[in-house]
């Protein structure tokens, strides 16, 4: 009997993730902001977007759209926040600097793109 208990956990299924619990991107991912002109406040500033980068987190757990949600338009869907680490030199072409600098930035997966 202990046995038929085991083997029913096993083929029992976990939680099956709802659209947008699951992140797109992974930690290491290659990515592009979006470059995009919506009229009004917007969290990702003019100088990021069109920029490539990388992924260095996932902000858990999924969170609402704060941009849609100031303009009423919301309606409950989830999307993750991804810290994302952009080259300074993609940022400003004659940077000097060390060429392991980058700024570090947390943007809403509906800005990014594969790279």
């Amino acid at each position: 009997m202990q046995n038929e208990s085991r083997a029913t956990a096993k083929a029992t299924p976990g939680p099956v993730a709802a659209l947008g619990e699951e992140p797109v991107f992974r930690a290491g991912d290659a990515v592009r902001i979006l470059t995009r002109s919506p009229i009004g406040h917007y969290r990702v500033p003019t100088y990021v977007r069109g920029k490539k980068g990388r992924v260095e987190a996932v902000i858990q757990p999924a969170g609402i759209d704060n941009e849609e949600e100031a303009y009423g338009r919301n309606a409950g869907s989830k999307l993750h926040y991804y810290r994302i680490a952009i080259p300074m030199t993609e940022i400003w072409s004659d940077y000097s600097g060390s060429p392991l600098d980058a700024l570090r930035i947390e943007v809403f997966e509906s800005w990014l793109e594969r790279s």
